[in-house]
């Protein structure tokens, strides 16, 4: 497993981020055709199928305005992000905000789900709208870097649109990578929320998969959770197994990271060594919780008795990696 390859951790453009405080950034790439889009509405991403797989359907500005269709008179327009830069050009990201009654026209395709994960991609469909989590991992690392960028971004903007200093709104600046206070001038930054998520094993190298209580019945993942204030990483982990297993943690190992902007979580990925293997679940995050040997969890797979994550996410890599091969499903 090559952990600096994790789906979402992949990019391939220069944020270029002494370009943010351009005076007149936004509005000069705005007006460039050599930029390119990506063009966000209701939390989904504007994606299109090609014979090689899924990528963004990034537009030149003038055809992404063209998408945006049927906006009610005085709608707000699209918030404007700078992505950054590379030998192409300029990549900017616009986030289009919900409005009742108006939405955004890609060559008359409906907003409806994405493509199956292993269905074949089928470019006479034209775009479509896509989420991160379905097809991040499809992406390419130019595409999955923008796409982690910009729906963060996106979801922080959406939920900081006030001074937590004094209540006054705040403005975008520095192309979208700051909230500026209108009252008293101070600049915000978003935050990101580390946590931290492991593959517990046993010294019969079982792995341990969890049912948290609000997914769908038999799927499994491996266990996790957010760091606390003044908590070191490893201390995270044996906390979070013990609080919701039962567990004793001995040795934990780090395996690698990635941006998870849902809405603003770091996962970092850890192997964690058991000490003890009787489990006791909490009952109100997690309320079950198997240990699998390797046959054991490719039979239940193959059954459909286990439903994994999906393949974007960090637990899928380390279930694998665990496991020594990709799994169907």
């Amino acid at each position: 497993m090559d952990w600096t390859r994790l789906p979402l951790a992949r990019a391939g453009v220069d944020r270029a981020a002494h370009l943010r405080t351009e005076p007149g950034l936004l509005d000069r790439l705005s007006a460039d055709p050599t930029s390119r889009v990506v063009v966000v509405a209701d939390g989904r991403l504007a994606t299109r199928a090609t014979p090689d797989g899924t990528v963004l359907h990034l537009l030149p500005p003038d055809e992404a305005r063209a998408t945006i269709a049927d906006r009610p008179t005085g709608a707000e327009p699209p918030l404007a992000l700078f992505l950054g830069a590379d030998d192409e050009g300029a990549y900017l990201g616009w986030v289009v905000p919900e409005v009742p009654g108006g939405g955004v026209d890609l060559e008359g395709v409906p907003t409806g789900p994405p493509r199956p994960e292993g269905e074949a991609p089928d470019p006479d469909r034209g775009p479509t709208w896509s989420t991160l989590r379905d097809v991040g991992h499809a992406l390419s690392d130019r595409d999955a870097g923008l796409a982690a960028a910009v729906v963060g971004l996106a979801a922080w903007h959406e939920r900081h649109p006030r001074c937590p200093r004094c209540g006054a709104p705040t403005t975008p600046s520095s192309g979208g990578w700051t909230r500026t206070c209108t009252a008293d001038g101070s600049d915000h930054y978003p935050r990101t929320d580390p946590a931290v998520i492991m593959a517990v094993v046993d010294d019969a190298d079982r792995l341990l998969l969890g049912h948290a209580a609000h997914w769908p019945a038999r799927r499994f993942s491996t266990l996790a959770g957010y760091v606390e204030p003044g908590e070191s990483l490893e201390s995270a982990v044996r906390r979070e197994v013990h609080e919701e297993v039962g567990l004793v943690i001995g040795a934990v190992g780090y395996r690698g990271s990635q941006p998870w902007p849902f809405p603003a979580s770091l996962m970092l990925a850890f192997v964690a060594r058991a000490r003890t293997t009787a489990i006791e679940v909490d009952g109100a995050e997690v309320t079950e919780a198997r240990w699998f040997t390797r046959e054991e969890l490719g039979a239940a797979v193959a059954s459909g008795d286990v439903l994994l994550p999906m393949r974007t996410s960090v637990a899928r890599a380390l279930i694998e990696d665990w496991f020594g091969a990709e799994l169907a499903g």
